[in-house]
């Protein structure tokens, strides 16, 4: 598991550093993406604290098969959306 894996599983509260950036930058530009990643990233470190603390596993909770589908979602909304706000800071310094 990657290193960003890891940090994410021992403090679940540290997604709440990218869903913040999301929701700054959707404040900012109002870009719909950004706010659906903001979200899922907020979702996801809800989801993750529960898994923490035991609440939506029994206890066996060494394989997490569902990482596999949630990291690589999250991955490529994150992707999305800054691609996204570059494109629209892009457009913006060219309408200037």
């Amino acid at each position: 598991m990657s290193v960003l894996g890891e940090l994410l599983i021992s403090s679940p509260l540290l997604a709440l550093v990218p869903a913040a950036g999301f929701l700054l930058a959707w404040y900012a530009s109002r870009v719909r993406l950004t706010l659906s990643a903001g979200l899922c990233w907020s979702l996801y470190a809800g989801y993750e604290q529960l898994i923490k603390w035991r609440i939506l596993c029994s206890g066996e909770c060494n394989i997490r098969i569902d990482l596999l589908a949630i990291y690589p979602l999250l991955l490529l909304l994150s992707a999305g959306a800054l691609i996204a706000i570059a494109l629209r800071l892009l457009t913006a310094s060219r309408a200037i």
